[in-house]
């Protein structure tokens, strides 16, 4: 398929207007899935599971299986409701959503459609440099994910010129909750920023709910993004397509631009844009036609048969709204200000979505400089090295303990990485690790001054050199201590020793 043509990103903006909606939806971390006994597993164990083995009747559409809402999944869903805002339905219905579903076994989904347990709310959206904006909501409803398809035989992997294709039922059933914005306007050149900022404060706000792992890298929070373009000066809104499936903070970003630039281009030669779902490749930076997007009417809701209403309490929903957590905007300008954190510096710390273990690693004792470096230089880099997020490989009270021990003059930075990877490693805690190796800094002057007589000796131009006064000259040695040392010494410490022994 030939490369579509882009406009040139300002120029797009001052021929047209982007308007924006969002679908996100997030996974709940509940027990059981949405209307089985089945198991929902954290990440790791889900994507270690065999396909196909956590499934109940009721995910495999089984004649006679009937569905059982997850009393967790509605207190989870009043809860992230409440979070954007919203006010909570008295009493919402569960409703079928009819089209061919070939990982769903009924062949339809459920979800609400007219009836949402919540609706109308507003949630606000921080941009980088501080501009506040109000992302209008829709609603939130719950329903169930559905299965996961794999093409067999073809060269993409995609269902395009494959043989044949398997069917894992795991995930059909599991809870979600979609939130759908209402359309957003105003956003200008800064709609790719908003966008990328509106998903993560959705992953924000639903981590300190503690209901979702939230993370799009895993599919536990997926966006679709609608980008539709208006002309200056018309009221009429443009047609709209929905990015399915981005599955990062940068990708979404990218994608509601480069969507913007690929409309603009084709409106601007007189072309139409086409109702349609389309998919982002991430190694090209592009998207592609899906299938042509349905409207409401084409998927014959009706009301689910087999589920009465919810019809939470008053009291359940103010007991609900009580336990809620600070709201992201505040909270990270709370932490800001307490930490002493420059913008730039704070910024490294959220878009590395370490904002909670940095918290927590200060709360377990470390100083917030110290806590900042830790996790968003060397825990990254080694994250990065493989494949793994960050929080999975060292624990916050593990990164405090191993910065008390160079706070203490028992580890240098340098022997506190070589630590570090030993409590990555699985080596047990940082105090274990320096036993373990004997990694523990040389604080006996003795041992020093024996090393440091050794190097002077060994190198007689550079003590008369110091004698001289060129004290630069006692690198040298400082460097040969250090190498004896094999690391395991304080280097202002030698120094203040070699200047010492060179002036006697």
């Amino acid at each position: 398929m030939a490369a579509a043509k882009l406009m040139d990103f300002d120029k797009a903006l001052e021929l047209f207007e982007p308007v924006l909606g969002f679908e996100v939806h997030v996974e709940l971390n509940t027990n059981t899935k949405m209307f089985s006994d089945a198991p929902n597993p954290a990440n790791e164990a889900y994507h270690a599971a065999e396909p196909n083995t956590l499934i109940a009747p009721v995910d495999l559409g089984l004649p006679g299986s009937l569905p059982v809402v997850n009393e967790t999944a509605i207190r989870s869903s009043i809860s992230l409701g409440l979070a954007l805002g919203c006010s909570i339905a008295e009493s919402s219905r569960f409703a079928r959503k009819n089209y061919f579903y070939p990982d769903l076994g009924k062949n339809y989904q459920i979800s609400q459609y007219d009836e949402p347990i919540a609706f109308e709310g507003s949630v606000e959206v921080e941009l980088e440099d501080g501009t506040l904006v109000q992302v209008p909501i829709e609603r939130a409803h719950m329903e169930e994910d559905a299965g996961k398809l794999t093409h067999m035989g073809g060269s993409t992997g995609r269902i395009q010129g494959a043989e044949y294709s398997l069917v894992d039922y795991n995930r059909a059933g599991v809870p979600l909750v979609e939130i759908v914005t209402k359309t957003i306007f105003g956003t200008e050149h800064r709609a790719p920023e908003v966008a990328k900022a509106y998903v993560q404060t959705i992953r924000d706000i639903v981590r300190s709910l503690g209901i979702s792992e939230a993370r799009l890298e895993r599919g536990n929070l997926r966006c679709d993004a609608n980008v539709s373009l208006r002309r200056r000066g018309e009221e009429k809104l443009g047609t709209r397509t929905e990015t399915k499936n981005v599955n990062s903070m940068r990708s979404v970003e990218r994608a509601v631009r480069y969507e913007i630039q690929r409309q603009a281009q084709i409106l601007a030669d007189g072309g139409t844009i086409t109702q349609e779902t389309r998919h982002w490749h991430e190694d090209t930076g592009t998207t592609s036609p899906g299938r042509p997007k349905s409207d409401a009417d084409d998927y014959r809701y009706f009301p689910e048969p087999d589920l009465l209403p919810v019809e939470p309490s008053r009291e359940l929903v103010e007991e609900l709204r009580a336990a809620l957590p600070e709201q992201p905007v505040a909270r990270r300008r709370r932490l800001m200000a307490e930490w002493g954190f420059t913008d730039l510096e704070f910024q490294d710390v959220r878009n590395g979505g370490l904002l909670d273990v940095v918290e927590a690693t200060i709360a377990a004792g470390a100083a917030p400089a110290s806590a900042r470096k830790w996790w968003t230089g060397e825990i990254t880099r080694l994250a990065n090295q493989q494949e793994k997020d960050a929080a999975e490989l060292i624990s916050p009270e593990n990164v405090a303990a191993l910065q008390q021990l160079v706070d203490a003059g028992t580890l240098t930075d340098k022997l506190a990485r070589q630590v570090l990877e030993g409590v990555i490693a699985g080596e047990g805690t940082p105090q274990e690790v320096v036993d373990t190796r004997g990694l523990a800094v040389v604080s006996d002057d003795g041992a020093l001054i024996a090393a440091i007589d050794e190097a002077l000796a060994a190198q007689p131009d550079v003590l008369a050199k110091i004698k001289d006064g060129k004290v630069q000259a006692a690198g040298a040695v400082i460097g040969a201590v250090m190498k004896a040392m094999k690391g395991q010494a304080d280097a202002a410490r030698v120094r203040e020793l070699v200047l010492e022994r060179a002036a006697q």
